[in-house]
């Protein structure tokens, strides 16, 4: 067997959310991704108390992986899974938090190239495509890369057949519909939500796409 035809090693992950926070991603990383395996997902329901003295009593130490992906809201329970993860030299993905020692871009679609992120790194995160024109018009779309949720994907079929200007307005506004992220959660720096973000980053790859091909 040569290098080129040497299997590709699965991605196991595990995924840590609060009360369902995190089922549409993990449900978009399953449909779209490739050599990925979310092998656990601990789920923490019920009410949760303002500050967690005993963060250990909620979330076990018991887990290996090659990556772990936080959608917990609560930030103690969120800092006390980075704080094990380091322990166990696990990467962690924990959008939209701010965790040292942790990968924390303002949004999931938002995350850039880590090598150490594997197979997710290589096919989540910041958007990018290849699309091919004719007459001014989309005619192919190819997501090489896209948001967890799955919304690059859902909404790339919608903007084929349009001419490129209305496909840049369309594709962010239909992305800003199927986001997830809280819309009413503003940055106090920026003054943009992680809805806003989302859109922002999608058009950015578009035109990208758009100008490599022209």
């Amino acid at each position: 067997m040569t290098r080129s035809q040497q299997p590709v090693p699965v991605a196991r992950i595990i995924v840590f959310q609060e009360n369902g926070s995190g089922e549409k991603k993990i449900q978009g990383v399953r449909d779209h991704g490739r050599d990925i395996d979310i092998t656990k997902v601990y789920d923490i329901t019920g009410p949760l108390p303002e500050f967690i003295d005993a963060p250990e009593e909620y979330l076990t130490d018991e887990f290996a992986c090659d990556l772990v992906l936080c959608f917990l809201k609560h930030p103690d329970l969120a800092d006390y899974l980075v704080f094990l993860c380091n322990k166990k030299k696990i990467p962690v993905i924990a959008s939209g938090k701010k965790i040292e020692k942790a990968h924390t871009p303002f949004t999931c679609c938002g995350l850039g190239l880590h090598k150490e992120l594997g197979a997710y790194g290589n096919q989540f995160g910041l958007p990018e495509l290849e699309v091919t024109v004719t007459d001014g018009r989309i005619e192919t779309v190819t997501v090489r890369r896209g948001a967890p949720c799955g919304a690059t994907w859902e909404v790339v079929p919608r903007i084929i057949g349009m001419q490129v200007d209305e496909a840049l307005s369309t594709f962010a506004r239909e992305v800003q519909y199927v986001c997830v992220s809280d819309p009413s959660a503003f940055d106090p720096i920026s003054g943009k939500s992680g809805l806003h973000y989302a859109g922002n980053v999608h058009i950015a790859a578009l035109k990208k796409a758009v100008n490599k091909t022209l």
